[in-house]
């Protein structure tokens, strides 16, 4: 089962579209997605807006493959759980969020831990289509609070 996620703040309609799409060509994969307040609303795929924290680590422990924004806990989750991710950064320019961290943070710190990130839909697919060759991303070794630091290090050159 693929399990994806875009967290309670943002919805991320470019995403869950382009995985609806996905799915409604694959039928035989199992695809679950908590959308958040998003405007699109999936029609080939079960989804929620919300999940308790239960329901989320239940979905997530039960997936083969993580698909999320490029959001930090979303890495942390992958690592914690050793669960391949495919990461798609939001865009400032295409009104997904104020600025371009995720995007940033996805080409320099994310690729480095072992996620897949997808820079645009295009990717996304592909590397939907090549899902069970996809690797979990390496473990936190200097776990989190050492990761923590460093993203907030750069982010802090970034801004």
């Amino acid at each position: 089962m693929i399990f994806a996620s875009v967290g309670t703040q943002l919805g991320f309609d470019r995403l869950i579209r382009t995985l609806d799409n996905w799915r409604a060509v694959r039928p035989e994969v199992d695809v679950v997605a908590q959308i958040g307040p998003g405007s699109y609303v999936p029609i080939n795929m079960w989804s929620t807006r919300y999940l308790l924290s239960a329901q989320y680590d239940s979905m997530v422990e039960a997936a083969s493959l993580l698909v999320s924004h490029a959001g930090v806990g979303s890495l942390l989750t992958a690592c914690q759980w050793n669960k391949p991710i495919i990461m798609l950064p939001r865009r400032a320019e295409l009104g997904e969020h104020r600025n371009n961290h995720q995007l940033e943070g996805a080409v320099r710190v994310f690729r480095q831990r072992g996620a897949h990130v997808a820079m645009d839909v295009d990717e996304l697919v592909e590397l939907l289509d090549r899902r069970g060759e996809l690797a979990p991303p390496k473990p936190l070794v200097t776990g989190v609070l050492g990761l923590k630091a460093k993203l907030t290090r750069f982010l802090e050159k970034s801004a």
